[in-house]
Order: C-alpha cells, then structure tokens, then sequence
C-alpha cells in the first residue's frame, strides 16, 4: 500500500518561497512508470495540476507555474520537494502530492496540506 504525507508550513507571507515535501512509503520514488505529482486546489476552486516528477527524474510544470515552481527529490529519504517563488495570495490552496502512473488517473493521493499566504 502506497501512502504519501505533505509536510511544510502552513503559513507563508507574499513574496516569499513555499516549501512543501512529500513523504513516500510502499513504494519507491524510483520506480519506472510513476509520476509523482503535486496539485493544488485553491478555496472554492478546482484541482489545478502544479507539475511532476518521475522515476527517472524527468520534472514536467505547469506552464502558468513553470517560472516559479522548482520540484526535486531526495531519492534516500523517498522524498519529492516542491518550492514555488514568490507566492501571492493566490497560491493559497490545499497542496496535494499523488502518484499517477501511465495513464490519467491518480491512484495515490496525500492527505493534503493548507497553504496560506498571508501578511
């Protein structure tokens, strides 16, 4: 059984960087196949897709995030990091981390983190 935690804080101020880590355990972040992802849903809004990382390490973005958000991974913790650059109140959102595999559904799902950008 796959299972993903987000972890980070919960509150960043405007202009500053959000940093957000997913924790992996039943699988390997290595594993061919996978992409592990981050999304975002903003209140009152949909499921917004930020970007991803696959086993081999390849990192894909959003194209409206793309100048702002970095992804990584620390393959001895099974860990994948986002970070996203001066964040505005708009970034604030429930950050999810998934993992998707070949096809379009994500079939592991984190239990979400609350992201405030506030002053």
């Amino acid at each position: 059984q796959v299972q993903l935690q987000e972890s980070g804080p919960g509150l960043v101020k405007p202009s500053q960087t959000l940093s957000l880590t997913c924790s992996v355990s039943g699988g390997s972040i290595t594993t061919n196949g996978y992409y592990w992802s981050w999304i975002r849903q903003p209140p009152g809004k949909g499921l917004e897709w930020v970007g991803a990382i696959n086993g081999r390490g390849s990192i894909y973005y959003a194209p409206s995030l793309k100048s702002r958000a970095s992804i990584s991974r620390d393959t001895s913790k099974n860990q994948f990091t986002l970070q996203l650059r001066s964040v505005t109140p708009e970034d604030t959102a429930v950050y999810y981390c998934a993992r998707r595999d070949l096809g379009p559904e994500f079939d592991y799902w984190g239990q979400g983190a609350q992201v405030t950008v506030s002053s």
